[in-house]
């Protein structure tokens, strides 16, 4: 059976194709009972709009692409939810990608969401790819960042346009206060494991860390592993760690991922934490609470909310409301927790 069309609907109903389009988008006056007869008549035929034809018409696709490093770390799944919560309401839908963490396959990422003309993007970006943010952005892609600033991110493009609204943590000040709750603990020698510094979320976590490391004098005590925000380089951290000739007595994780894996490890190698090792994770993680003596210290994000303000922000331009205004920028700033038992 072929596709009814929307010409067939107007010809069962009685009425112009144009009432049945009003009838179809709510706009405009139309009667009780030709709205009556437009709905029989797309009943009776099976009537399916096109989506696309829709779109075309509207300028919009009500669909947001949504890019982060790790679509199965429960944080960004948190910040996603918070998303939907505010935009799905609107008729919005949101189109997941995982750039796992590859700046060149974020960059195809984007470029595949930008043709499908989607509404807006939602990034937490891998870094490296300034230029093609920016030529998006000249041409009209609407686009909030997320948990990550670019790294050229407090200035402007060639053409002067400003930079995005962000909505993102204090990397500096919670790692910073989470290394300050080992250093208070007694712990000198701390083993650092971070992602990487191309992205901002790794610069700026390293830089609490230092700055508390500094302040007591005891920065060259400080034992260093970059990782890749993942549970594996969480592992060969606590390796490298142990491997050391002056081992460390704490380690801080400055990402829930690697917390993960440098907790495996350590009860893996039958350390007690915190009895042999402290540990301090910037973001909770669950398995910490099964711990024999709970003492993790963990920074206490909220990406749930993140992703609430995210929301309301893309709303705000895909409405235009943000035209006449500067981008703007959420930055949360979340305690040092500690699980007891």
């Amino acid at each position: 059976m072929s596709k009814a069309t929307i010409k067939q609907v107007a010809a069962e109903a009685e009425v112009s194709t144009a009432t049945v389009s009003r009838v179809l988008n709510d706009s405009g006056y139309v009667s009780a009972e030709v709205k009556e007869r437009v709905f029989g008549a797309i009943a009776k035929l099976n009537y399916q709009p096109s989506a696309i034809a829709r779109s075309l018409k509207q300028d919009k696709t009500f669909m947001i692409g949504v890019i982060v490093p790790d679509i199965s770390n429960p944080y960004f799944m948190g910040i996603s939810r918070g998303i939907e919560d505010v935009v799905g309401p609107e008729g919005f839908q949101l189109m997941f990608c995982s750039s796992d963490e590859a700046p060149e396959k974020e960059a195809r990422l984007l470029q595949l969401l930008h043709e499908k003309r989607v509404d807006a993007i939602v990034l937490a970006t891998s870094g490296g790819n300034v230029a093609n943010i920016n030529s998006l952005r000249d041409n009209g892609q609407r686009m909030v960042l997320i948990d990550r600033r670019l790294e050229e991110e407090a200035g402007t493009n060639e053409t002067g346009l400003p930079a995005l609204d962000l909505v993102a943590e204090d990397n500096v000040q919670s790692a910073y206060e989470l290394t300050k709750a080992l250093l208070d603990d007694g712990h000198v020698r701390i083993g650092a494991v971070n992602g990487p510094t191309r992205v901002s979320t790794g610069r700026e976590r390293l830089e609490g860390v230092l700055r508390a490391m500094k302040e007591r004098g005891v920065e060259d005590r400080l034992l260093l592993y970059s990782g890749d925000f993942s549970a594996e380089g969480g592992i060969r951290a606590v390796r490298q760690f142990l491997n050391e000739e002056e081992k460390p007595t704490a380690i801080v994780s400055l990402n829930n991922q690697m917390s993960l894996g440098v907790l495996l490890e350590l009860v893996g190698s039958g350390l007690r934490i915190p009895g042999d090792m402290a540990v301090a994770s910037f973001g909770e993680v669950e398995a910490g609470r099964l711990l024999k003596e709970p003492g993790l210290y963990y920074v206490d994000q909220d990406p749930y909310e993140m992703g609430l303000q995210a929301g309301d922000l893309l709303l705000r331009l895909i409405r235009g409301e943000n035209e006449a205004h500067s981008p703007s920028s959420k930055i949360f700033h979340h305690e040092v927790k500690r699980i007891h038992s």
